[in-house]
């Protein structure tokens, strides 16, 4: 038989969790009507913070943190309950009354929980909804990983928990994760759905429970469905209990909600309707007054502490993933509770006297921890001395650096793409046995070939939690690629979802501060692509995450494919996306040099609010980041140069002069990427017509704007001396230079570049989608071809006729 709960948690210990989940109620809705109702509105926005739906979450949210959940545990808070969670740290000590009085304000606890914002110890950064979910799957993914290679033998498995809305599981990622959960043998995975059956627009539809339970079943997931409490399991024990479970089993969601917030006198009605002639389930419902009926009517499994507790310690047993589908109602405990208008509702000012005067909290004393509960202060303050979860403070892991050589191999063919040049650097990196090597982790959304990656996972192995052979390997049929899965294996492969890709990542990347153990993790993805994960991709930034995103290749340079596999914004995206340095390298020693510098970039720690910019760049690189590598599928002409000191200062801070102008320059050309052999060809057109052209090879437009930008704020706050690179770059142009900037992608990318210094400026780029054909169509058809970029610089520039360029237009 089954332990039960009193067996498992002392009856004192059960009293104190209920007065505790009374206590998270009280502090979640006052800190939401704090924010709306007392604290001055000086914009007169609306602020929010779903009360309701953080009252569904009030039990299971008491039952993990107070008593399941163990240190080396993990939580994704559903978004719409980080009030609960706030008011659950406020009473274990992590977080402060100043930042719930601020809630939702500037530099308060958070809309949703923030593990770069907040202060309370967030496990997994919510907001996207759904995204959170996944995370918690591929944190567990990454947390085998480590166990695999004994990276980390003294940290004990804990449970990646993720608290669900289930209007949260429309999310189409869920269900790509769970694929890959399936295939990588997920386990230490718990999801629990918060099952309110009401979302933002509408009552969730009628057995979406029965769908759910067969679609994690078919994952090889344990269901748990905690659907009656402890009053009702008692209930349907007396006579005429069978027919009133079947009553609740076939009651319409829509119905079950209305009855819930009109209350007991409604329940009556409705029940001594339906069933008041079947003799002893009417003597049952008779036998309660108003208030117990409804509180029985309420006594769903997911408000009920007792089941809660049976069911999560009885899923600490064992390994396997579990889904949790509990039954709440949403506002549950408030006057709100039930009603289809309830997800942005909020108590007025005469329903929370009421709610305070039902919690026995008197005027002026709503923060204090212990005000209005039952049980003395010291007796809850004992018990949350011994809570498990906070046994260990606060739970955030550091890792030590890998060391990073001076330098990485360059390639030494003469002719070369950057995306091949990406596959033999790392390939190099590969052969050596060094702690680098070791802590490189790569993934792909199957494009391990396309990308390049396949002389790494040659070398190094498919990961697989147990070993399998490559079939064809042993079978003796010729391959070019060895691929044999085993613990060893340093390749976590992905199937066709950039989704996953990204939230893998965001895993990866976090692994240093979740399991104290650091990887290096680098994704690759076709560039166009990276729209589709865009939203997990800021999702990873936002946690903060460390990953090398290398992603090819890029732009209409991938001509034949046609306009579907033809990126055009994504330097954009790169440049925007907080968290991630986007970097375009044109040569193999410059993607060397970016490489060498991403992987130290990943791991440096600094605090994001004291760390000062280095005043050579204006960037605050010590506070590392994640990095964006966009190369190409195109073969250029290799420099022959020595990469100095100097140089690969200039190419890591965003640019450099490949031809630098001279004094009376009329013309710059400046370029990123794959395109620079039409803007070396462009100059040569132009040198005998226009004095003095300059060359400009953007290594990062990202970066030089960043440094642009900051050095202008930093000019404005007094400091006169502040000068980025870019302007150190262009200083000495006279004003009545001309720039003209040419990119395989929007011409927005350098198109800021005539700004810096005031001189006119012609952006070239990509605007529209693009069309199959040869490089020289896409190109002479986009006008970022050599005459095209030759043209603009003698539209811009005055000056006799470029006689070379009107002779090959003609």
């Amino acid at each position: 038989m089954a332990a039960t709960t009193e067996t498992l948690i002392p009856a004192t210990d059960l009293v104190c969790l209920r007065e505790l989940e009374r206590k998270v109620l009280w502090l979640a809705s006052w800190t939401i009507h704090n924010a709306n109702h007392i604290r001055p509105n000086q914009d007169g926005l609306k602020i929010g913070g779903h009360q309701a739906s953080s009252a569904s979450l009030a039990a299971i949210m008491t039952a993990l943190y107070f008593s399941a959940l163990r240190p080396e545990d993990r939580v994704a808070v559903k978004p719409h309950a980080s009030p609960n969670f706030h008011a659950i740290q406020y009473l274990l000590g992590n977080q402060t009354r100043a930042k719930l009085e601020n809630f939702r304000g500037y530099k308060g606890a958070q809309s949703y929980p923030s593990r770069t914002k907040d202060v309370d110890d967030v496990d997994f950064s919510t907001g996207s909804v759904g995204l959170g979910v996944a995370q918690t799957l591929f944190a567990s993914l990454t947390q085998d990983y480590l166990k695999a290679k004994t990276l980390a033998p003294d940290l004990p498995e804990g449970r990646m928990v993720s608290l669900v809305g289930d209007a949260e599981m429309d999310e189409g990622n869920i269900f790509e994760a769970l694929l890959e959960g399936w295939k990588h043998g997920l386990r230490n995975t718990w999801w629990i759905v918060d099952y309110n059956r009401q979302s933002l627009d509408a009552v969730i539809r009628e057995g979406l429970w029965e769908r759910l339970e067969n679609i994690f079943r078919a994952f090889g997931w344990d269901v748990v469905i905690l659907k009656y409490g402890s009053l009702m399991q008692a209930a349907f024990q007396e006579p005429g209990g069978e027919r009133l479970r079947d009553w609740i089993d076939h009651c319409p969601n829509q119905l079950y909600s209305a009855l819930t917030y009109q209350g007991g006198a409604a329940w009556r009605r409705r029940l001594m309707d339906d069933l008041g002639d079947q003799g002893p389930v009417a003597a049952l419902i008779e036998r309660r007054d108003d208030a117990e009926l409804a509180r029985l009517m309420g006594n769903l499994g997911g408000h009920d502490l007792p089941s809660l507790l049976d069911a999560f310690h009885a899923a600490r047993a064992h390994d396997r993933p579990v889904c949790f589908i509990a039954y709440t109602i949403k506002g549950a405990g408030l006057p709100l509770a039930g009603h289809k208008d309830n997800h942005s509702g909020l108590l007025t000012p005469a329903q929370m006297d009421g709610f305070r005067a039902a919690c026995n909290i008197r005027p002026g004393y709503e923060w204090e921890p212990f005000e209005g509960l039952d049980l003395p202060g010291a007796t809850l303050q004992s018990f949350l001395g011994r809570v498990p979860f906070a046994q260990k403070g606060r739970r955030r892991h550091s890792a030590a650096a890998v060391p990073v050589p001076a330098a990485l191999p360059v390639p030494s063919q003469k002719s070369l793409s950057t995306q091949a040049a990406f596959g033999l650097i790392l390939n190099e990196v590969g052969r050596e046995r060094s702690e680098l090597a070791e802590r490189i982790v790569t993934t792909a959304p199957d494009v391990t070939v396309s990308t390049n990656l396949g002389a790494w996972v040659n070398r190094r192995g498919l990961f697989a939690k147990r070993e399998m052979a490559d079939v064809f390997k042993k079978e003796r049929i010729p391959s070019t690629y060895n691929w044999e899965f085993s613990p060893k294996g340093q390749h976590m492969e992905l199937g066709i979802a950039e989704s996953n890709l990204f939230i893998m990542l965001s895993a990866l990347g976090l692994s240093h501060s979740l399991f104290g153990e650091r990887l290096l993790p680098i994704g690759t993805v076709y560039d166009p692509f990276i729209m589709r994960g865009a939203d997990q991709l800021n999702y990873a930034c936002y946690q903060d995450a460390r990953f090398l995103l290398v992603a090819t290749p890029s732009g209409v340079t991938l001509a034949p494919e046609g306009g579907a596999h033809q990126s055009i914004a994504t330097p954009l995206v790169g440049m925007a996306q907080d968290g991630l340095a986007y970097f375009e390298p044109a040569f193999a020693d410059e993607l060397a040099v970016v490489m060498r510098w991403a992987f130290d970039y990943m791991q440096r720690e600094g605090a994001k609010d004291g760390t000062e910019p280095d005043e050579r760049n204006w960037l605050r690189d010590e506070t590392g980041g994640a990095v964006y590598l966009r190369l190409s599928s195109r073969a250029l002409e290799q420099p022959t140069r020595t990469m100095d000191e100097g140089l690969a200062r200039d190419v890591v801070d965003g640019g450099y002069w490949l031809r630098r102008p001279g004094p009376n320059a009329q013309v710059v050309i400046a370029y990123t990427g794959a395109i620079a052999p039409e803007a070396i060809e462009a100059v040569g057109l132009l040198g005998e017509d226009r004095r003095d052209i300059g060359l400009l090879a953007v290594t990062s437009a990202d970066r030089l704007h960043a440094g642009w930008s900051a050095a202008q704020r930093a000019r404005e706050r007094g400091l006169s001396h502040a000068r980025s690179h870019i302007e150190r770059l262009l200083d000495g142009l006279p004003p009545h230079c001309a720039l003209v900037t040419a990119a395989d992608a929007h011409p927005a990318t350098l198109g800021w570049l005539g700004s810096v210094a005031g001189h006119r400026t012609r952006a070239l780029g990509v605007e529209h989608f693009g069309q199959t054909g040869t490089l020289a169509d896409l190109y002479r058809h986009f006008g970022i071809d050599a005459q095209a970029i030759a043209l603009s610089a003698e539209a811009l520039s005055p000056g006799r006729p470029v006689r070379h360029l009107r002779a090959v237009a003609l």
